[in-house]
């Protein structure tokens, strides 16, 4: 075979929320000379630490990792800006000889990565937001249903900001289009995933770690510094719930309840993301140290 036509080697390491992918990835890549490019659309966040797991320099025993605190919380990073930059981040770790190694669970970035999707650009329209922000995110999410069943599946239901753009988009193109252009490396999959009682365990042990290490604090030093509520609220999850306590809209122990109720709703949707590769090797006892 011509060499010029051989696909670059990556690895790609994914799976639901609290499966051990970070510790696999490190343990790897100091396996087979790699490099970690992380595909978390939470963790490319300055700032956004505790809340989203993001691993921290001990945790990473010396292994370089890429795609880290390279986006300000007060504004949206895209999909497109991810691929941009990963893409990047592959030529120079393929440069060096290392082993890229992608690891996360954003399914849409790494989708769009490895399978060199493109999405069409569909610029705000003011006016439709204007309209579909004086709805609840329930109905937001029956709306969407109607005009793009597929990805209502896998949207976060509860996320307003998301759900509008969703529509948005699906308004203007009818639904999103994914355009596909091949695949342009030789990807291995690897995915990660416990059965549900143990999933649940591994969260609820997880956000009273979190919880320990000052996560509400975290969350009111990023309101301190300029980010709005309102944006903290649209990142989801743990940012959503401790922005929502500090508002006194919710109690702590509604604020703890919702992240975990929230946190097993979306690793069910991370695994029917992922339930569409079928290339994903997948290992289901997760990974711990």
């Amino acid at each position: 075979m011509n060499k010029s036509k051989l696909k670059p080697k990556i690895l790609v390491i994914l799976g639901p929320t609290a499966t051990g992918k970070s510790d696999l990835a490190v343990k790897l890549a100091k396996k087979y000379d790699g490099e970690v490019i992380s595909a978390d659309s939470r963790q490319v966040y300055k700032g956004l630490d505790i809340g989203s797991g993001k691993i921290t320099k001990k945790e990473m025993r010396g292994v370089p990792h890429h795609l880290l605190d390279v986006a300000n919380p007060k504004r949206v990073f895209s999909v497109a800006q991810f691929k941009k930059l990963a893409e990047k981040k592959i030529t120079e770790i393929l440069k060096r000889k290392r082993l890229p190694i992608i690891c996360g669970g954003t399914g849409f970035y790494i989708d769009t990565l490895v399978s060199d999707l493109n999405y069409p650009k569909v610029k705000p329209n003011k006016k439709l937001r204007a309209e579909l922000e004086k709805k609840t995110a329930p109905e937001l999410l029956k709306i969407l249903k109607k005009l793009d069943p597929a990805r209502a599946k896998n949207i976060d239901g509860q996320n307003k900001v998301r759900l509008v753009r969703a529509i948005e988009i699906a308004e203007s193109l009818g639904r999103v289009p994914k355009i596909q252009g091949g695949q342009p490396y030789d990807a291995t999959f690897i995915g990660l995933d416990w059965p549900d009682l143990t999933l649940q365990e591994h969260i609820r042990a997880r956000l009273k770690r979190r919880l320990g290490v000052g996560m509400v604090a975290e969350v009111a030093r990023l309101h301190k510094s300029g980010v709005s509520y309102r944006r903290l609220e649209s990142l989801g999850l743990e940012y959503k719930n401790c922005a929502l306590f500090l508002q006194k809209k919710i109690s702590k122990n509604k604020m703890i309840e919702n992240i975990l109720t929230e946190s097993f709703q979306y690793a069910k949707r991370q695994r029917t993301w992922f339930k569409r590769n079928k290339n994903i090797i997948w290992y289901n006892n997760g990974y711990e140290k």
